[in-house]
This record gives structure tokens, sequence and C-alpha cells, in this order.
């Protein structure tokens, strides 16, 4: 077997100087195989990654490679180390919130996700990633506000405050925004920060009609086919990061975006890179990859891994106080439904209305064509299918909402919502608010293992039952048994903590709902930049 291998151990001149011993990273084999790889096919489009060099893009076929490897197995850390490669070569971040004036010889890299938490995952660990959305859909920015996101990016000088003749904003504010932007990369975050509201500075967003250069695309075993095709329009130079034994999009019948890819367009990591102490999650989630293995053999390895091991938690019971901010993953909607009145009513939730701190899930935009720019703008705020979403208090309007998104880099706004409690003995659900039209959610104490792609919780909690329902009934998908693969999305969720929970039962919560930890996470709160709320009857 190849010995593992540094990064830019001929990368060096990339860098001029020689690294310190201990911020070099070391690759496995494989690793090292797919950067070598990738950067070859970059260098075909007039990037070189080893000397450190861009030219203007020329005219070229399009380019499409995947690296595919299980949890663990240091997809995040190549895209990491590949997206660092590309920007000290002197390729452009495009973050989705501004992009600045376009230049001839400029190269392009995006980094997205399907999903704002999927996004700030990557963020988490420095790279600046953004979701697809706001890739295919970009901001119209005031032209009074462009000379400091100019500023802000590097492309221009500091503004003259007089000369911008924007009521309120001083050189102090404009101190607050550079020191933002130094930490956080992010346009509407530093404007924010100098007291600026997104109704200010952005006028609306269009769809994008310049195509950009290169794509890494995280999670990809989420894309469907219709997303695929969109982002081949925009970037000649894809790069797909996925993870084969997730769950595929429930229209494909379980394919993945990459599988029908030629063998030497998949560069595949095999080796499962581990802390200095085992991972046991990590270990559980690989176990089930052995074709003899049945549901309660794995369940007495989750009880033994539990034994030995804080991490792994064998659980007779479900955390309502860790329902607030991380789901129950289950497999079938009735458990989630049941789930979900459990929780309300353990938080003494009133029938007729949510209680600030309650968790919901994002299912949509209702909304008729004609509101197409106010659709987008929903959408831009990170109110996505499937977003994660805190309610802190109704806002200043009947049917408006004071929201968290979870992952967002601008998390708390206000918008107009209907808001659905789903009930197994009712077609309809009740509607504890309701706008006349705006985003539309569904209660999120428990979701679908389905919709928990691409996102990732400190503590996990598992419900057993489903898993075992799905194993009785003896589904398949692509040739693996359903309930592994619910298995193996549902454990690999689980950053620190994984608790198996193996009954029915729900734990009275230590404290009340709260929002006091949402609410310090950002600069400035646009409870007040709500949109006036169009007069439509749905």
């Amino acid at each position: 077997m190849t010995a593992p291998r540094a990064v830019y151990s001929h990368w060096r001149p990339l860098l001029g100087t020689t690294m310190v011993p201990d911020m070099t990273v070391t690759f496995s084999s494989d690793q090292a195989e797919a950067f070598d790889a990738i950067a070859e096919m970059l260098s075909r489009v007039g990037v070189d990654l080893e000397e450190g060099i861009v030219t203007p893009k020329a005219n070229s076929t399009e380019q499409v490679c995947a690296v595919v490897g299980k949890a663990g197995s240091g997809k995040t850390l190549l895209l990491s180390e590949l997206y660092k490669a590309l920007d000290e070569a002197g390729v452009d971040i495009v973050s989705g919130d501004w992009e600045g004036k376009r230049r001839k010889d400029r190269r392009t890299l995006a980094i997205l996700a399907p999903t704002n938490k999927a996004a700030s995952v990557l963020r988490t660990r420095g790279v600046p990633a953004t979701t697809i959305h706001r890739i295919l859909y970009t901001p119209v920015y005031d032209p009074e506000y462009e000379a400091i996101a100019e500023w802000l990016a590097g492309n221009g000088d500091r503004p003259d405050i007089e000369g911008l003749q924007i009521e309120g904003l001083t050189d102090a504010a404009l101190d607050r925004a550079y020191a933002f932007y130094q930490t956080h990369k992010s346009i509407p975050g530093a404007l924010a920060a100098a007291g600026l509201r997104g109704s200010d500075f952005i006028n609306g967003w269009k769809r994008r009609e310049d195509p950009l250069d290169i794509g890494f695309i995280d999670e990809s075993s989420m894309l469907d086919k219709r997303q695929f095709e969109d982002l081949q329009e925009i970037f000649p130079t894809l790069v797909l990061f996925g993870d084969p034994a997730q769950l595929a999009p429930v229209n494909q019948s379980g394919e993945m975006v990459f599988d029908a890819m030629p063998e030497e367009k998949k560069h595949i990591l095999h080796r499962i890179h581990r802390q200095e102490a085992d991972n046991p999650i990590l270990d559980l989630a690989h176990a089930l990859a052995d074709p003899e293995l049945g549901f309660e053999q794995f369940e007495r390895m989750i009880e033994e891994a539990a034994a030995r091991d804080e991490r792994v938690v064998y659980a007779g019971r479900v955390e309502s106080d860790l329902m607030a901010r991380s789901p129950v993953l289950v497999w079938r909607n009735a458990t989630r439904i049941r789930l979900i009145h459990a929780f309300r009513s353990v938080f003494d939730a009133p029938e007729d209305t949510l209680l600030p701190g309650e968790p919901l899930i994002c299912d949509g935009i209702e909304l008729p064509a004609k509101h197409r720019k106010k659709r987008l703008d929903l959408e831009a705020r990170g109110l996505i299918k499937g977003a994660q979403v805190v309610y802190l208090g109704p806002g200043r309007k009947p049917g408006f909402s004071r929201l968290h998104v979870i992952g967002a880099e601008s998390p708390n706004i206000g918008a107009a919502s209907i808001i659905k409690i789903e009930s197994l003995d009712e077609e309809e659900p009740f509607i504890p608010y309701a706008a006349r039209m705006g985003a539309t959610f569904l209660h999120g104490a428990a979701v679908t293992i389905h919709k928990a792609q691409g996102s990732q919780w400190e503590n996990v909690q598992v419900f057993a039952p489903d898993l075992y329902a799905a194993a009785r009934a003896g589904r398949m998908e692509a040739g693996i048994p359903l309930w592994k693969r619910l298995a193996y999305v549902a454990i690999t969720r689980a950053e620190k903590r994984l608790l198996w929970v193996t009954r029915a039962r729900l734990a009275k919560p230590s404290q009340p709902l709260a929002v006091s930890d949402l609410t310090a996470q950002t600069v400035a709160f646009a409870l007040e930049s709500e949109p006036a709320e169009p007069q439509f009857n749905v």
C-alpha cells in the first residue's frame, strides 16, 4: 500500500514558504490520488495548483468528477484543502451574496450544499459555503451600497461617507462592517453590523444569467437530476462530494447522480480516518456494511458500545429537552406526528398557538406566479424547503412570525407564515398562524431520516422501533436493506453523541422552552424589515 504523504508535498511553490510542522495536513493514499486527479482536471482549464497560477478561462468541454466515500473517509478535509489551494492560486471565491465587478481574466469557485444546515457545517470548518439556491439566484444591490460592498470585498477604496449620502451611516459603522467582514466574509452580515437592513441595500433577486467557473458540491447524494442539470448549465467544471451509503432522492429509485458516472470519473475514498480515540458512532455506521448483519445483532452492538463509551446511549425514552434543537429521527410519518404531539404536550404548548422556542421545518413557499420576486426574497432569506427554523414569536402584523433559520448567515428574520400542526385523526392540519400567503412550516420536533440528510447535530436521537419496522417489512433500496440505509444516515447525523431510543416513551423537560441562545447569535435582528404582506387570498 502506498504510504500516506503530506498534502502540498509537491505543491510548495504554491505556498512559497516551508510549512510549519504542526500545520502540515497529511493525506491518505486515496485522498492524495483524488487531489492529484482533480488538480490535473483543473490544469486543463487553466488553473495550475502546482505553479500557483491561473490563466483566463477559455472555451472548453464540460468536466465533471465525483469524490465518493462513507462518513469519516475524509471528503470534507479534501474539499477544504482544494479550496485553500484554489484560493492561494488567486481564484475568486463566490459566496452568493456579492460578486463584485466582473473581469475578463477572473476565475471563480463556488462551494455549495443543498441546504442551509449543510452549508453551515462547512462554514464552521472554515470553508465559505453557501446554498445551491443562493448561486442560482443572485441579489440585485441598490447602487448606493455597491461602493461599500466593493470596498469590503477588496475591490475598491474606502467610500466617503458624505459622497454616499446614506442616512445614519457613520465612519464608526463602516469600521464595524469592515471588522465583521474580516471574520465572516458576508456582505449582508457586514452591512447589518453597520446598522443597515437587507431591505435597504438589496432591491430584489434574479436568476443567474452568466455562468461561473468551478463548482464544488457537498452532500451531492441529495441532488436530483433537475438540480444537477441546473448546476451543469452554470459550472463547466464540477466536483461532486457525496456518500454512496446515504438515501437517494425519493424520486430517483435509489440512484444518486454520481452513480451513472464512468468509473474513471469517480474517486473513491476507502480509508476511514479516526480521531485519536476511536469513534464508536462511526464504528457502528460502518458495521452496517456487513451483509450478514441483522437488526437484532446490530442493536446488541449498540448496547455493547453504550456500556463502554458515553458517546453512545442505549436509551429507554426520548429526551424532550433535546427535541427543541435537534429533532428525533424517524422513518414513518405516523411516528413523527405522534412524537410532535407528545413534545407539545410535555411543554404545555396551547393548542391554538406556538411557544417561542418551538422548532419548525420549512415546507415550501405558497405564492402565486405573479409574486415570483416575493418567493425569491423569502428563499434568499433561507426559507427553502427543508430548512430548519425555530419560532421566536409573533410578528408585528397578523400572520407574520419572527423566526430563526438554523445555519443561515443572518438567521433572525420576520416573514409571512403558514404554520401547520398535523394530526393523525384529521385530514387537514391545524393552522395556529396563517398569513394570506408566504412560507409554510411543519413542526420540527421530529423529522424523517430522509429530510435529515445533509444536517448534523451534536446530539442525535434515533427512534429504533421505526427501523425495526423497516427491517420486518423486508424493503430494499439499490440492493441494500432499507433499514440499514436508514440507520446509516441517522447515525452519521450525530457529531458527538448518539441516543438509540428503544421505547415509545418521552421524558419530561428539565426547563421551559427558551430562545435566548438563538437571539444572541446575530448582530442585528431584522424584525423591522418585515416585507409588506401582499393582498391575496389563498
